[in-house]
């Protein structure tokens, strides 16, 4: 058998209808969308284009459709906006956050910098063993000076899937004696492809999505901000996205992601197959591997994900063995792979720094097939009985 890429979350291949719809522009159709004659307006109309099907995705209208670079710096933007913006008004105590203790770095470390720094309050929410923040939780943390609460989606990790609506809700109905409003973020990058985005349903006031995890090209993200939202910019130098993100358009890029949004009701629509073959992995693991467990809850996660600990054996060792058997896994989160630090993720939910070394995140997608799932669970009990034998952990 041929290599197996069981990583999507970190990445998605790109799909060939997405390429052939960007082709065109990274050749002959090379105008920059902001220039006034031919070139220029057929590049406009393409990422117009895309912005109708950023908005038709989200159901929202196409002035809140955003494009930027990337995921990350539409988080960035999203939380750092909303922090400046709140500093142009006249407040006698600093800007309060809440967040989780899960959260994707991207919006983390904003967060956690600018605490440092002595510019905002911040609240980490914690999390049980299955990886779910409690709506309840959100009420007891809001304070006077709360100005944002970022709440992610699907976790990248281990796919839990995180009350939204409940908290959008919540803060839209319940919180009527804050002299400002509380604007609500998600990170729902993970959850484009197997979860309803409807802006209006989940209650959010800003919204992120990533090119390359929905079969798009990479180099592209959008935020989607709500009417009646303000948010200042953390870029300078142009009058692109209505001023709030300058430089010019990745037209290219843009072009991908609207026809890659496009086809997320394809992925909508394969649900349950891919969740039958996620436990099928699942069950075959920790039926046949002793001293195994699933992180995160069972019910409420991604139909593509499942990340599980193996007693005794470090996580690396089992990512490396698997590679030279021609299966692409991943031990966490891809933006922290550098990192010798036990997933903080993992951690959240209360496994021990072993236990949390000792995960593994299989994620699954579009061209999963039921043989290559077969072929794992053949190797991978044996791989993972020689580790042992030479682990130092056991």
């Amino acid at each position: 058998m041929g290599k197996i890429y069981l990583d999507y979350a970190a990445t998605t291949p790109l799909d060939r209808g997405v390429l052939k719809a960007m082709l065109p522009y990274l050749g002959q159709r090379y105008g920059n969308a902001s220039s006034l004659h031919n070139f220029g307006q057929e590049a406009r109309e393409a990422v117009e284009g895309a912005r109708y099907q950023a908005a038709k995705f989200l159901n929202c209208s196409i002035t809140e459709i955003f494009f930027t670079g990337s995921a990350t710096e539409a988080d960035n933007l999203a939380i750092l906006g909303v922090i400046k913006n709140s500093k142009l008004e006249t407040r006698n105590s600093k800007p309060h956050i809440i967040t989780s203790v899960i959260e994707h770095p991207a919006v983390l470390e904003p967060i956690k910098r600018l605490e440092k720094l002595g510019e905002i309050e911040a609240t980490y929410l914690p999390v049980g063993k299955e990886g779910i923040v409690k709506v309840e939780d959100v009420e007891k943390a809001i304070k006077p000076n709360t100005i944002l609460v970022s709440i992610m989606y699907a976790n990248n990790e281990i796919g839990t899937i995180q009350p939204i609506s409940d908290i959008g809700n919540w803060l839209k109905s319940k919180i009527k004696n804050q002299k400002s409003k509380i604007v609500f973020h998600t990170d729902a990058v993970q959850a484009a492809n197997y979860l309803d985005c409807d802006v209006k349903k989940l209650g959010v006031d800003l919204l992120t999505l990533s090119g390359h995890k929905i079969y798009g090209p990479k180099g592209v993200g959008v935020l989607y901000v709500k009417k009646g939202t303000t948010i200042e910019p953390i870029l300078f130098g142009g009058h692109q996205e209505n001023s709030l993100r300058p430089g010019t358009e990745n037209v290219a890029a843009i072009v991908g992601f609207g026809a890659a949004i496009e086809q997320t009701k394809n992925e909508k629509l394969k649900i349950k197959n891919l969740e039958k073959l996620r436990d099928k992995l699942l069950d075959g693991i920790l039926k046949t591997i002793p001293k195994t467990s699933l992180n995160g809850s069972r019910e409420n996660r991604l139909p593509n994900n499942a990340n599980i600990s193996f007693s005794g054996v470090e996580g690396e060792s089992i990512l490396m063995a698997l590679d030279q058997k021609g299966v692409a896994v991943s031990t966490g989160s891809a933006c922290a792979s550098g990192s010798l630090e036990p997933s903080h993720v993992l951690m959240a939910l209360g496994l021990s720094h072993q236990q949390a070394h000792g995960s593994i995140r299989f994620t699954l997608g579009r061209y999963t097939t039921k043989d290559e799932i077969n072929h794992v669970l053949k190797v991978l009990p044996e791989l993972i009985q020689r580790l042992r034998k030479i682990s130092p952990l056991k």
